[in-house]
């Protein structure tokens, strides 16, 4: 089972149909990946928290709308997909046995926004279960690239693992739809996706001091980490391939990446 990383960029990709993003997301199952999986477990860039944590939701997922001052039919839609209690129990398990300390169960948690708005046009049924793994901005790349090593025997029971976050996501610093990327932020893409297509891991693992432009573009770090989760997984010998790029808001990155596990 490969991995992906997934730019899932401003929540209006939700309700705005002229987003490239958005028709590449809802070409999933016809371009990139045929076959549902047994269960997704989502690693979403919205969940920050100090401790790793886990979602056990036995039920359905609650919708979380984590965003505020959007149209009002962004805060109608649902994404009621099943939880995955078995999923976050192994999830777990193998975490805390590579070492990361205790791992937090949270019971009543649902979907954030990270998670929801890809999966809605990735598996709009909603038939799945989901699981979500939280990140914790205080660490570093390393330190979830290893996250992703400890769970990388999940692609062996058919589960599919997703990083959720963005290329570029410096919210200060959005622009119009109809402006060119400045260029911080299309040399930073440029030397995300050349590194992870010629298998540069070190430097991603290190991209704050490695990358050009890294620290305007990401002035936080969260929404990059899903993508060392989704790396690690995939071993390291694995082969990235860009399957999507666009932009949005000028300087938000839509880039998106698979991962060919080994």
């Amino acid at each position: 089972m490969d991995t992906f990383f997934i730019s899932h960029g401003s929540p209006t990709l939700s309700i705005d149909k002229r987003m490239p993003a958005r028709h590449f997301l809802e070409s999933w199952r016809a371009k990139l990946f045929p076959t549902d999986p047994k269960a997704i477990l989502m690693v979403s860039a919205h969940w920050d928290t100090p401790a790793l944590a886990v979602n056990t939701i036995h039920a359905r997922n609650d919708t979380i709308y984590d965003f505020y001052g959007f149209p009002k039919p962004m805060y109608e839609i649902k994404y009621p997909a099943p939880g995955a209690p078995e999923l976050a129990k192994k999830v777990k398990g193998l975490l805390q046995s590579a070492g990361f300390g205790s791992v937090q169960e949270d019971k009543k948690r649902g979907l954030d926004h990270g998670a929801w708005v890809p999966l809605m046009f990735m598996y709009p049924e909603a038939n799945i279960p989901v699981c979500q793994l939280s990140i914790q901005s205080e660490k570093d790349g390393t330190f979830h690239y290893n996250i992703g090593k400890a769970l990388a025997p999940l692609r062996e029971e058919g589960v599919l693992i997703i990083g959720s976050g963005s290329a570029t996501h410096n919210l200060r610093l959005l622009g119009p739809d109809d402006v060119p990327p400045p260029n911080w932020a299309a040399e930073f893409d440029k030397w995300l996706s050349k590194s992870l297509l010629d298998g540069r891991h070190e430097d991603v693992k290190h991209y704050d001091k490695k990358a050009p432009s890294a620290k305007i573009s990401h002035p936080w770090p969260d929404h990059l980490f899903p993508l060392h989760v989704a790396l690690g997984a995939a071993g390291e010998n694995a082969k990235a391939e860009l399957i999507h790029q666009s932009w949005s808001n000028s300087s938000l990155s839509y880039s998106s990446y698979r991962f060919h596990t080994t």
